[in-house]
């Protein structure tokens, strides 16, 4: 890496007056394969490297990209783009950041089977044993889609104020869309593998098992399946509703960005306030962590896009809302410093408040035994379709494998039960949680230009009593 490309570019801002600045130089080594009904559709290469600069010019945040590494370039380009910070300076926002220890880091995660040893060829094979599974398991799915990408990333990060962070993360991405039946009764499935490890994620994954099981099971929705009850009723949702709940109607609405309104005009607003800490949402049982130090996890980081030391954060705690996600600028506001949420998806971008992996905390009860506590209800393990409001308050989760509960007992399949409900009806009527638990890989998006990232979302099963189902 040319760190010394970043060095000159902090030195040359801070001689031209910037209050503060950072650089993050980053490389990049991407393939990626598409295979469709067990054919090659698209293969790709990229290697790819560049400068993001943040600094802070008469009080004002200012940023720019560079992947021309001529000194000269460099300094034309600074230039312009502190110019272009003074005029901006006039009406924009003044801007402080948070205090925060200074960091000289190094590391990497290491792979047991490294991403840049395996061939092309060894990739794509990975997806035609998938879809040979998929034949395998004699039901009907007549569209197969399965894409694998991998990423190596190299990051180098320095700051003015004397932080110097090294970092080597390997990645990989596996996703799935599945069409499974005949005629006009057809249901489909997509999923997303992902983790910072080489290849020996996929055995860990045991995506061939759960592949065959998943097309099975929605199969017998397809064939057996009955349209459900509709109404106040209990639903156990499993690890996958429970996911997609926390990450939408916890970890987005607590995002400080997003409740200080930088984020209305695009994704946005939150339903909470900054002075909503302390407030009680939920039921005592829930806790909701964001922990980025997950090892493996989708979403691992050890420190941040503004080399702040990553940290787990409790943002629900027994149903209290007890902590958000901040970046150095809206920690400042508070009078807090950062707790290591922000991230940018390349270095031709400026780093957002974002999540990492998010997940409610585990309980105590199997799964079985939620079940067991239900007279009339529906178990929901995973699902086809959800929406939410731009405020985080009105959402919805469609099933797609799911089943009636009658006396405790799973009694038969349903067809695309809908959970109809808001934030706080949906953490309040949760009184039970259980002690399984998954985690499961995402990509979430944000800002504009839009900065796809990875996560993880996740935790156990849970038990919602008497809410709307239609």
């Amino acid at each position: 890496m040319e760190k010394d490309i970043a060095n000159f570019s902090i030195k040359y801002l801070q001689e031209k007056g910037a209050e503060y600045a950072e650089a993050r130089l980053e490389e990049y080594d991407n393939t990626g394969f598409m295979l469709k009904n067990n054919t090659p559709e698209i293969s790709g290469f990229d290697k790819n490297s560049g400068l993001g600069l943040r600094f802070i010019y008469h009080q004002t945040l200012g940023f720019v990209s560079i992947n021309n590494f001529d000194k000269d370039k460099i300094k034309q380009t600074i230039d312009k783009s502190l110019s272009l910070t003074k005029k901006s300076s006039q009406i924009g926002e003044k801007v402080d950041l948070s205090k925060d220890s200074i960091y000289k880091k190094n590391y990497e995660v290491k792979q047991k089977q490294k991403i840049e040893d395996l061939r092309p060829e060894d990739k794509i094979n990975i997806l035609k044993e998938l879809d040979k599974d998929v034949l395998n398991t004699k039901v009907k799915v007549p569209a197969r889609y399965f894409s694998l990408s991998d990423v190596l990333t190299k990051k180098y990060y320095i700051n003015s104020e004397g932080k110097e962070i090294t970092s080597t993360i390997p990645r990989i991405n596996l996703f799935y869309f599945l069409t499974i039946g005949a005629g006009k009764k057809l249901v489909q499935r997509y999923w997303q593998y992902g983790a910072v490890s080489g290849y020996e994620a996929i055995k860990k994954w045991n995506i061939h098992n759960v592949l065959q099981d998943e097309i099975k099971a929605l199969d017998l929705v397809q064939k057996n399946g009955k349209k459900g009850p509709q109404g106040k009723i209990d639903v156990v949702a499993g690890p996958e509703i429970t996911g997609i709940a926390v990450h939408e109607a916890c970890g987005h609405p607590y995002e400080a960005d997003r409740i200080y309104g930088r984020e209305g005009a695009q994704a946005g607003e939150s339903f909470v306030n900054i002075n909503s800490i302390g407030e009680k949402i939920g039921n005592e049982a829930v806790t909701v962590i964001d922990d980025p130090m997950i090892e493996n996890a989708f979403g691992y980081y050890q420190y941040d896009d503004e080399g702040v030391k990553a940290k787990k954060k409790y943002l629900m705690k027994n149903g209290i809302i007890n902590e958000f996600l901040h970046d150095r600028q809206t920690s400042f506001k508070l009078n807090k410093k950062s707790n290591g949420s922000s991230r940018a998806s390349s270095f031709g971008v400026e780093p957002l408040i974002r999540m990492s992996n998010t997940y409610i905390k585990q309980g105590k009860y199997s799964e079985e035994e939620l079940i067991e506590g239900v007279k009339n209800g529906i178990l929901m393990k995973s699902f086809t379709e959800w929406n939410i409001d731009d405020k985080r308050w009105n959402q919805k989760y469609v099933g797609s494998e799911a089943y009636l509960i009658k006396n405790g007992e799973i009694a038969y399949p349903l067809i695309r039960p809908t959970i109809e409900i808001t934030t706080p009806s949906l953490y309040g009527s949760i009184d039970a949680i259980g002690k399984n638990f998954e985690l499961h890989s995402a990509s979430c998006g944000k800002g504009e230009p839009m900065q796809g990232l990875p996560v993880s979302l996740g935790g156990p099963s849970i038990r919602i009593r008497n809410i709307t189902i239609k």
